[in-house]
């Protein structure tokens, strides 16, 4: 049996409610965890009301670690680009603020050149231009516990059931061959 090594790699992503991509990403064949949480922002250890309230400059984030011998770097963007509206200045639909800005935190100069050259590509496919910033992730700061696998807990809760279901339906049509 030649059976490939698990070959763990990170990248770390934020567009919209952590929840949201938590939820879409832990669909995503040869993905091993996704963990939600904040980056990008000026203050050490932030919790989430102050990161709601946009003054700690942090997004809402989540960090997933993938098998490099099943999914790609550039197929975890590919599902981002579908997955949100990376051209809403500082959200997501009604989920309104930096914290809920579309961003690209990259772990190494390979992923910044992957994800420069997937913008450039994506950008053709969207009316208005791509927003997503691109920053180096300099900490990751994981969410409070109540936060972790937040719709597989909580799937009858109302932001639930009226934001993530749709999404995740969605996500089905359109992503199949990315799911396991």
């Amino acid at each position: 049996m030649n059976e490939k090594p698990l070959v763990l790699k990170k990248a770390t992503l934020g567009g919209g409610c952590f929840w949201c991509l938590e939820a879409a990403y832990q669909k995503v064949r040869g993905v091993k965890k996704v963990v939600s949480g904040y980056a990008g922002g000026h203050t050490k250890n932030p919790e989430y009301q102050e990161v709601c309230s946009g003054i700690t400059g942090h997004a809402e984030v989540i960090q997933i670690d993938y098998d490099e011998n099943i999914l790609s770097y550039e197929d975890l963007l590919a599902i981002f680009w579908k997955i949100h509206d990376p051209t809403q200045k500082d959200g997501q639909g009604g989920d309104l603020g930096t914290q809920y800005r579309s961003v690209i935190l990259y772990h190494k100069e390979d992923q910044k050149s992957a994800a420069e050259k997937s913008i450039a590509e994506h950008a053709l496919n969207f009316a208005r231009p791509i927003v997503t910033e691109l920053n180096p992730l300099t900490i990751f700061y994981k969410a409070e516990k109540n936060h972790q696998n937040y719709y597989n807990t909580n799937p009858d809760q109302p932001y639930c059931s009226s934001v993530i279901s749709p999404k995740l339906l969605k996500m089905e049509k359109n992503l199949g061959d990315f799911l396991a």
